[in-house]
């Protein structure tokens, strides 16, 4: 099992296959997780994107959507290594490492949730609460 563990779900009120413009786009990648390197193994188009990771952390990443009800479920997944670091947890106690583990947890979940909230906002823009799906009429 790996020491970053994530997964995260947000619905979607727009057509998924909107979504690969925004999920493709590189520029973005950088901003979400700036201290990773992408590769990405998989372009699965309208059904999400995989990709290998390494820098901060080394893994794997995947973004999963799925279309539901008038619009898709954009599933993040992560299962990555931490890149150590050279101040001492490695080495430190079983209690210094699993606070720094919880955090560096935390971190990749919160950058998860950034990545998924832009999507949404973006693909829902000038969609009122209530209104149908973005581009599905």
């Amino acid at each position: 099992m790996s020491s970053i563990q994530v997964a995260d779900e947000t619905f979607v009120a727009a057509s998924a296959h909107d979504a690969p413009r925004v999920l493709a786009d590189r520029s973005r990648w950088r901003r979400w997780w700036p201290d990773l390197h992408l590769t990405v193994v998989e372009d699965r188009v309208e059904q999400g994107m995989r990709w290998s990771i390494s820098g901060g952390a080394n893994g794997t990443m995947e973004v999963w959507l799925e279309e539901v009800l008038d619009g898709f479920v954009l599933h993040y997944f992560m299962h990555a290594e931490p890149a150590e670091t050279d101040d001492g947890v490695a080495e430190g106690s079983a209690r210094r490492r699993a606070a720094w583990l919880a955090s560096a947890n935390h971190r990749r979940r919160v950058a998860g949730r950034a990545m998924s909230t832009e999507v949404k906002d973006r693909l829902e823009a000038g969609r009122a609460a209530g209104e149908p799906a973005v581009g599905r009429g």
